[in-house]
């Protein structure tokens, strides 16, 4: 499994407890973010994110803005993308079961860190449910 990620300035903390998490679980990290804290625009992180999962290069991706709206809507205009910003691991697993979101937006300052980190984890193993839900996300892109 390899993981893309990118942040803005709001959240290089998170990225880099996110990373040393991946890592420890054994999962490739490619990383697109920032590694400081100096203004940038959230964009030019997000679309190389979008890209790789879009792509197929990464199963997932992780994207990380101080609100997370700024992230999912970059992250949402790629045609293949389903980017879910959430807020609690309920609405994580959610995602991935109905959703089968491909790449979770976190609001680095709506959350705490310990709360990021389960969040990922959730992620990571909530399997997408099918069924009823497979017909909807067929409804999603814009043809």
């Amino acid at each position: 499994m390899k993981i893309a990620i990118g942040n803005d300035h709001a959240g290089t903390e998170y990225k880099l407890a996110i990373i040393g998490l991946l890592k420890s679980m054994k999962i490739e990290v490619s990383n697109h973010g920032t590694d400081g804290t100096d203004s940038v625009d959230y964009p030019d992180f997000v679309h190389p994110v979008a890209q790789e999962v879009e792509d197929g290069e990464a199963t997932y991706g992780i994207i990380i803005c101080g609100s997370g709206n700024g992230a999912s809507m970059t992250a949402n205009k790629h045609q293949k993308i389903r980017c879910a910003l959430c807020w609690n691991k309920e609405i994580v697993q959610l995602a991935r079961e109905h959703n089968d979101a491909n790449i979770l937006s976190l609001p680095a300052r709506f959350i705490s860190l310990p709360q990021a980190l389960e969040m990922v984890r959730v992620f990571l193993t909530t399997e997408f449910a099918g069924g009823r839900h497979e017909r909807r996300i067929e409804k999603i892109p814009c043809i």
